[in-house]
């Protein structure tokens, strides 16, 4: 949709002059419901630090490094290859960490 820049904009500087009943009136087809949440129920997902998290399992699939990738050897990120900055005996940099 094209837009007229040259056109004369309207202005919110005049404050609308609705009287009291009729936002209230109209607010109350509009409102929402307040909705109560509880407090325990929410906190239920969050794991504390230090909790025994002995008895939990994680798959996560792992796959192998691909032909053109390297990890650097300073962050220890999986890079493309066309992030290397430097090579330090036989140590990959990337770009972010050559400084």
């Amino acid at each position: 949709m094209a837009t007229d820049y040259d056109a004369p904009r309207k202005t919110d500087d005049e404050p609308n002059q609705e009287s009291l009943e009729e936002l209230k009136g109209r607010g109350k087809g509009h409102q929402s419901p307040v909705v109560d949440e509880d407090e325990t129920e929410l906190a239920e997902g969050y794991e504390l630090p230090g909790a025994d998290l002995s008895g939990e399992e994680l798959l996560v699939r792992v796959l192998p490094a691909q032909t053109d990738e390297f990890t650097c050897a300073s962050c220890f990120l999986v890079r493309h290859r066309s992030q290397v900055a430097k090579e330090k005996g036989g140590l990959f940099y990337c770009k972010d960490c050559e400084g």
